[in-house]
């Protein structure tokens, strides 16, 4: 696999340092906690009452600086109309990737997970850059987990 380079940017100065968060969509968040934290081993990281929604992050175990927020869809982001077809969306797997991860034995996390009642839609498979397989969430998010070469 031919990685491409764009050259860089020196008209820009380096503004943004790190990213710290990325979202998903989940339809309940208390089984979003049982799959992400009870089956892929995720760690809570925040999980506080706001009002006018619940802030929910899980992380890698150790790597609190990247979290991913368990985003139920509706106020404040959506009106319910709009939440009801972001509800759609995810139930069909079209929100696209929710998280790819990393392991040390790619083989042994998928039996493990797969013992947990995770539903695969990929078993390991060999590619250039190592390997990797697909799995969804309980309401439809794809994620990847690879072991690189």
């Amino acid at each position: 696999m031919e990685k491409r380079l764009r050259p860089p940017l020196v008209s820009v100065t380096r503004m943004l340092t790190q990213m710290t968060h990325s979202q998903v969509y989940v339809l309940d968040q208390d089984e979003a906690l049982d799959f992400y934290v009870g089956k892929l081993g995720l760690e809570v990281n925040t999980d506080a009452d706001l009002g006018f929604m619940r802030w929910l992050t899980v992380n890698v175990p150790g790597d609190p600086g990247r979290q991913l927020l368990l985003e139920k869809p509706g106020p404040p982001a959506h009106d319910e109309a709009t939440a009801e077809q972001v509800r759609e969306l995810v139930t069909k797997g079209a929100m696209g990737m929710a998280g790819i991860f990393t392991v040390d034995d790619i083989h042994k996390t998928y039996e493990e997970l797969l013992a947990k009642g995770v539903e695969f839609t990929e078993e390991p498979t060999e590619r250039d850059y190592g390997t990797d397989c697909g799995l969804r969430d309980p309401f439809g998010n794809h994620i990847r987990i690879g072991q690189l070469k």
